[in-house]
Order: C-alpha cells, then sequence, then structure tokens
C-alpha cells in the first residue's frame, strides 16, 4: 500500500484496512479490528491540535502514529493526514508466531497473540521508535485484502468521550478481536 491509500476519510480507511495484511520486520498477520478517529472527535488525540504527543497524526498519510497508555503498552494507528488516524485494535496472526510468543513471553492461543493494541505492538515489536515511520518502507509492509470480506461497525470501546460513534469495525467472526462483539 502506498501513501495515497491512507490519504482518504478515516472511515474508509478503517474499513479498508481489515483484511489487510500488516508485517513489521516480518512479523504479523491479517488486521481484524480498526478504530477511527479524527480531528474532530472529542475521543481523539488530535482534538485539542496539534502538539509533540500526536505530531505524527498532523503530518503525512501513511506514517505510524505510536503513543504510550497507562505507562506500560504502546498502541499503532495509522496516520489519514489533517489529525487522522486508525487504530490497529487486532490481529491475526499468521507470521512469525514463536517470535510473538517469545516477546509476549506467553503460551496463550494464537488467536489471543495480537488481540487487543497492547498485544499487538508487544508481539510485532512496535515502540516510540517507530512514531512517524512511513508505512511504505520497511519495517513496515502492508498488503491490500484479496476480498472484500464481512465487517461489522460497533461503538469504540476502551474510552469515555464519544465511545458511542460506530467507528469500531470488525471482521465478522474472527476469533482474534480485542472484545467480542455484543448482540
Amino acid at each position: 500500500m502506498d501513501r495515497s491509500f491512507f490519504a482518504r476519510d478515516v472511515v474508509t480507511v478503517a474499513r479498508a484496512l481489515l483484511g489487510a495484511k500488516l508485517l513489521v520486520d516480518g512479523i504479523g498477520g491479517t488486521i481484524v479490528e480498526t478504530e477511527a478517529y479524527d480531528a474532530s472527535d472529542p475521543a481523539s488525540h488530535s482534538f485539542k491540535g496539534p502538539g509533540v504527543r500526536n505530531a505524527a497524526m498532523f503530518g503525512p498519510a501513511g506514517a505510524a502514529y505510536v503513543y504510550r497508555i497507562y505507562g506500560l503498552h504502546h498502541c499503532l494507528n495509522l496516520t489519514c493526514g489533517a489529525g487522522a488516524a486508525v487504530l490497529i485494535r487486532a490481529l491475526a496472526p499468521t507470521d512469525g508466531l514463536e517470535r510473538m510468543r517469545a516477546r509476549r513471553a506467553t503460551t496463550q492461543a494464537d488467536a489471543l497473540l495480537c488481540a487487543g493494541p497492547g498485544r499487538l505492538c508487544r508481539a510485532l515489536d512496535i515502540d516510540l521508535a517507530l512514531d512517524g515511520a512511513a508505512l511504505d518502507r520497511p519495517p513496515f509492509v502492508l498488503t491490500g485484502r484479496t476480498e472484500e470480506p464481512a465487517i461489522l461497525a460497533t461503538p469504540r470501546i476502551g474510552i469515555t468521550r464519544a465511545a458511542d460513534v460506530p467507528w469500531r469495525f470488525v471482521l465478522a467472526g474472527s476469533p482474534s478481536l480485542s472484545r467480542a462483539v455484543r448482540g
């Protein structure tokens, strides 16, 4: 995927990323869960404008925006420009499962290795060093999906502001989601 893929409406990109393959240094899998955030969204890091922490969100589309949450975990977002980014919430792991297991120091089932933004970043060894990195250059490899998957839209999770906005997108039936779809 080149940067033009990301230079679109953030909701369109969040949906289009489902079923795409994300690798970091050859390790990763299929994107199964995303959330969209833009500058008009009170839940977005860009809502109050550019700053040191969120600078990548205001840079060119097609870059990584990585931040720490709770002082422990990293989260990976893919920027769409103008203060918009897509949080990658979960992958169905396909490449480098043993490395993922070692990085996470776990014997969990494959489906759980990247089920959640913190688990995903730990398994793929994503940290602040990748903040602002171009997604169309190593260590990243992003490959578009080959078929149109069944997609469900749900309210976002893990936030308090604008939590009812249905900008969380999941591959229907995936066992690798960070949280099951209710209802």
